[in-house]
């Protein structure tokens, strides 16, 4: 008999979410639980589960069972519990909107400084590397355990480039471009470089892409 709490609905695929919502609902749960939630075979689970626990967001612990072979419990990490659960999409549109219905330019300015200064505070201590192309490489990591896909490409005069594979504020950008404007102090702020918006995604490129004066002592 299923649980009053088990969900009843099975999954059409059995996919990585689905997978993680019914650990983040039941908790720990072995295998033969997923086979009966996902009506799969328990080859299929445990390739899923090995490769969630490759990406950090499921943990394998060991359960003894009276005498006999201990058994599996699979339950959520830390970083599988907050999958899905930063999506501020709307909240961001909001903020952003009474940001610029400040009607003085210099307290609007002085106020998105401040939210900026703020932001690269969270990612400052987590960048390192001595040049540039480092820290670019750096800040791609900690946006890509955000699930934001970034990528460093090299310029033939040896330049570093950041380059936003996908816009973290899509329908915001599409309606009020000075957010582009923001990412580009945020980034300089992070870098510790004055990067500028070489290309962008509004203006017909692929991506967008942040790059260092050639003169920065320290972009190589």
């Amino acid at each position: 008999m299923i649980p009053a709490n088990r969900p009843t609905h099975v999954p059409e695929s059995l996919t990585d979410r689905s997978v993680v919502d019914f650990l983040r609902l039941e908790g720990a749960s072995s295998i033969s639980d997923l086979v009966d939630f996902a009506g799969v075979t328990a080859t299929a689970i445990r390739q899923r589960l090995i490769r969630l626990m490759e990406q950090g967001l499921v943990v394998r612990q060991a359960e003894a069972v009276g005498r006999g072979r201990p058994t599996h419990r699979y339950s959520l990490t830390a970083a599988g519990v907050q999958l899905g659960g930063t999506n501020y999409e709307d909240l961001v549109s909001v903020l952003w909107t009474e940001i610029r219905a400040v009607e003085d330019p210099d307290v609007r300015h002085g106020l998105l400084k401040r939210i900026v200064g703020r932001l690269a505070e969270v990612y400052k201590n987590q960048v390192v590397g001595t040049k540039l192309r480092e820290r670019m490489e750096s800040l791609v990591g900690l946006m890509q355990e955000r699930d934001v896909p970034f990528a460093v490409n090299i310029e033939q005069d040896g330049l570093p480039i950041l380059t936003a594979l996908a816009c973290p504020y899509p329908d915001l950008a599409e309606v009020d471009r000075s957010v582009c404007s923001m990412e580009k102090m945020l980034f300089s702020e992070i870098l510790g470089e004055r990067v500028r918006l070489s290309g962008c995604r509004l203006d017909g490129d692929n991506c967008c892409s942040f790059e260092a004066s050639a003169s920065s002592a320290s972009v190589i």
